[in-house]
Order: structure tokens, then sequence, then C-alpha cells
């Protein structure tokens, strides 16, 4: 795989559970992972011992991203949600299936794009026995990117989808008005272009039935453009 020219490097503190950073320079406001960046199977064990947020304490596990690793987009949405926290992998639960519906919909393959979320552990208020989700905070957010940054710099997508706020956010490094920019295309100071979107969880919490087939075709018009985009 060729790789983008001109990483720097600036060193960052680490815990004993954060793996080493050296030589790494910020662009963007984000740090950008090495060249011989490890492969997603090793990140994805260095991660379940993550510690870089108080957020490991109540989830059930870190939820890494998921996709091969030679995918020409990579798909970001906000983070786990109780299925996933449960079963480990992303997009899996509600949500998940209105992506996979749509992206089949807009003859998007979804076994040649890589699944991940900003923030890697489920944050939730419980309430009885329910678990339900709370948005993460810029901390956390700013905290689980380290890990967005390695995803990206070893897959090298072509482009990025941010599905929400959030997403958008950790892309970006600063808050995005989504539902203002949607549809849009930002490049970053590395040449990373990322497209706006909505995350598909806003489809499921509206409840006309009208609306929400009007946001669902939104979100498959969304999902064109991405194949188009993946065309050029």
């Amino acid at each position: 795989m060729q790789h983008r020219s001109g990483r720097g490097w600036t060193m960052a503190g680490t815990t004993p559970h954060e793996p080493a950073i050296s030589g790494r320079r910020a662009r963007a406001g984000h740090a950008e992972p090495p060249d011989d960046a490890v492969p997603i199977a090793e990140l994805r064990d260095e991660a379940t011992g993550c510690r870089r947020c108080p957020l490991w304490r109540n989830a059930t596990q870190t939820v890494f991203g998921e996709g091969p690793e030679d995918a020409e987009v990579i798909f970001v949405g906000e983070q786990p949600g109780d299925q996933e926290d449960r079963a480990g992998k992303p997009f899996v639960g509600p949500a998940g299936r209105m992506l996979d519906a749509t992206l089949e919909d807009a003859d998007v393959d979804r076994r040649k794009i890589y699944v991940t979320n900003a923030v890697k552990h489920f944050k939730f208020e419980p309430r009885g026995k329910r678990r339900i989700h709370s948005k993460p905070n810029a901390g956390e957010v700013q905290a689980c990117r380290w890990w967005l940054d390695k995803e990206i710099g070893r897959i090298e997508p072509r482009l990025a989808v941010a599905l929400g706020s959030t997403a958008a956010q950790s892309l970006l490094g600063k808050a995005v008005p989504v539902l203002k920019r949607r549809g849009e295309v930002i490049e970053r100071d590395d040449g990373l272009r990322v497209f706006i979107t909505i995350h598909p969880s806003l489809i499921l919490r509206i409840r006309e039935p009208e609306d929400k087939d009007a946001e669902r075709e939104r979100f498959l018009n969304d999902m064109r453009k991405v194949k188009r985009l993946m065309a050029e």
C-alpha cells in the first residue's frame, strides 16, 4: 500500500494503558499515525485496555472499528450503543440496520467500507434495567480521537463519511453544523475528504411515518452521493 508523505511526529504523553507515540505532528488539530502503523487487528487488541478517558469503567468492552484494511471509505459514527456494547461490534443495532439497508438501496457494497465510531466505549445513563444513550463530551471525543487517527492512518481512505455532529467534530477538530452543511465535502489539511451527513439514529427517532420516510429518502440521497464520490 502506498502511504502519504510528509507525516511528522511530536512527543505525546502516555499512561501504562496508552501505547507510546513518538515523532508525531498534529495537522488541522489531529495527531497523525505513522507510516508504519500496525495492522487493525493489533490496534483492536491494544484498544481493549484503553484508559484514555473514564468511559471504560461502565462500558462492557471497547468497540473498535471493522472492515477491510484497504477500504477506500471509512464511515464514522458517534459511539457504540447498547447492542454494540454487548456484541463488541460497531453498527449492529437498529441504527446499524438502518445504515445497512440504506447502503444496499444506494448500491454501496457494505463489505468494502470500514465502519467505526468517534468514541469506542458506550456512554449511558442507567434507568432501571435500561441503559439510555448519553452524548459524549468534547473531552471524551478528543481522548478517543487518538484511536480514530490510528485507524485512518492504517487504512488511508480516500473519503470519510461523518455520521452526525460528534463524528464531524472528531474528524475535523471543530464543531460542524451538520444540518446546515449536510451533503458537503470538507477537505482536511492532510487531503482526506470528509462528507457530512446525519447519523441514521436520527431517522429512528422521528415519530411521524411521513416525516420518517422523507428523512430516510434524504439519507438515501446522501448515500448515493457517497457512491458517486467513491467512483471519482
